[in-house]
């Protein structure tokens, strides 16, 4: 019994028992990781032998690159989703809803999640080093012990299940998280910036090339998970 454990060893069961927990978590975030990898390859594939059945198809992008172990980059048309996965394991605030909900409080390790975030970007703040663009935080899943999950996000990524224990990741379940982020960001478009904020330049901006010149490009102002007017978040 835990009551007869000393000082000491009650020291190293915590632990032992924390430690081997957001081991556990890590290695299932890592999988969903490989499994989007898996599953966009499978979407490129897929997409150049639809797009070379489309007459009309002019050579429109749909390609994925690794930028290490822990970061995806699926770039399509005039975007760039990046899926980044956080190599640290996280716990829910307690104010959280997912911290009420009967499955948390049956077994409060479940609330123990690592994190993949989506991050949209333009793909022309990377080709031309548009370093002063601007980027958004799109989604992010959280996956527990259980290789359960949880998502919060923007409209089609927020509709998703967000059930936290009923819904276990699997292959169907990341296409439609890859294909619900690739469908929001065709539908998020880039918006003319208010005339006030570009309507001064310096001389040493000017005097660089134009993709080159430091004002803010993005579809919104802002690199934050933010609400937009037509778009509150859905959890």
């Amino acid at each position: 019994m835990e009551t007869d454990l000393s000082p000491h060893d009650l020291l190293f069961k915590k632990l032992i028992t924390k430690s081997t927990l957001k081991q556990d978590v890590y290695s299932n975030t890592f999988s969903t990781l490989r499994l989007f990898k898996r599953v966009i390859e499978d979407l490129t594939k897929d997409y150049i032998v639809k797009a070379g059945e489309i007459k009309s198809h002019r050579n429109v992008a749909f390609e994925n690159r690794y930028r290490g172990d822990f970061e995806i980059e699926l770039k399509f048309g005039g975007d760039i989703l990046l899926f980044l996965m956080h190599t640290n394991i996280f716990e829910f605030p307690r104010d959280h809803m997912v911290m009420r909900t009967p499955y948390v409080k049956e077994d409060d390790s479940r609330s123990y999640c690592g994190i993949i975030n989506i991050y949209n970007f333009l793909s022309d703040s990377f080709k031309y080093n548009r370093f002063n663009d601007i980027g958004y935080l799109i989604g992010r899943i959280f996956i527990n012990k259980d290789n359960h999950y949880f998502i919060e996000g923007k409209r089609e990524l927020g509709f998703l299940y967000n059930d936290f224990g009923k819904h276990e990741m699997n292959r169907d379940t990341a296409q439609q998280i890859i294909e619900a982020a690739i469908t929001y960001t065709i539908n998020f478009d880039l918006l003319t910036p208010p005339y006030e904020a570009v309507k001064m330049v310096t001389v040493n901006e000017m005097k660089n090339t134009l993709d080159a010149i430091s004002m803010k490009t993005g579809k919104r102002l802002g690199f934050r998970f933010q609400e937009d007017a037509k778009d509150k978040l859905e959890i």
